[in-house]
């Protein structure tokens, strides 16, 4: 049945989904990857589709930005339609200088400076990291597409505009640290994923740079992003 944010009704939804943060690209991934694609959501006009890749259904939905949206999402999806497999497919921020625009980043595990984990009352401070199966799947995958991905930690942030980053280099104790990449979701896709025994990985393009300034368009974010997209449905 429907819940407060997904208009479904129970088998609307794949097993497998995608979770692009933005709803125009999950309605981009749509409608130029899989077959017949019937819209099940447009709740807060958060689009959400399922149709057939390669003979297999595949869900494909938008999450919104930040921890607190995406974790509704993907806690209805889980728990309100059985969704078993999910893996976001977003935009990130490189923090080292090997990473170019348009690069791949299999987030490995995910650093955050949220505290979206306190809700599972842990005396201490969770790892929040990949599915071990869907992270092998995918870096094997993207070798046979011959595609070069980078593989490691990210920092998920609750904070955008941070006045820090442009006064104090604040991302650069992170980058310090191995992170590969910013962003905003990954680190709660892992938590809600793991406590509900579900499997989890974000695929993530480089859409900017923290550190040489370079920047892609909105345009090119919802619609370019493909070598992201091929790897995601190949697993």
């Amino acid at each position: 049945m429907a819940t407060p944010h997904i208009g479904a009704e129970k088998g609307d939804i794949a097993e497998k989904i995608l979770l692009p943060g933005d709803p125009l690209r999950a309605r981009f991934i749509a409608e130029n990857y899989l077959e017949a694609p019937v819209a099940f959501n447009s709740v807060r006009n958060m689009l959400g589709y399922t149709g057939t890749y390669r003979g297999e259904p595949v869900s494909v939905m938008g999450t919104g930005m930040g921890i607190p949206s995406l974790s509704i999402y993907a806690y209805e999806l889980i728990h309100a339609f059985g969704v078993k497999r999910l893996i976001r497919v977003g935009s990130a921020g490189a923090l080292q200088k090997d990473l170019k625009l348009y690069d791949i980043v299999l987030a490995q595990g995910a650093c955050t400076d949220s505290n979206v984990a306190f809700q599972y009352d842990l005396k201490g401070t969770y790892s929040a990291i990949a599915s071990w199966d869907l992270l092998a799947k995918a870096a094997e995958m993207a070798k046979e597409q011959g595609k070069t991905v980078h593989v490691g930690n990210v920092f998920s942030t609750d904070v955008f505009y941070n006045p820090l980053n442009s006064e104090q280099h604040h991302f650069e104790k992170w980058a310090g640290m191995g992170c590969l990449a910013q962003e905003m979701e990954a680190y709660a896709l892992y938590a809600v994923a793991a406590a509900a025994g579900a499997e989890a990985l974000a695929i993530l393009t480089i859409s900017d740079s923290m550190v040489s300034g370079e920047e892609t368009t909105a345009e090119e974010r919802q619609n370019s992003f493909h070598a992201m997209m091929q790897l995601a449905l190949a697993i």
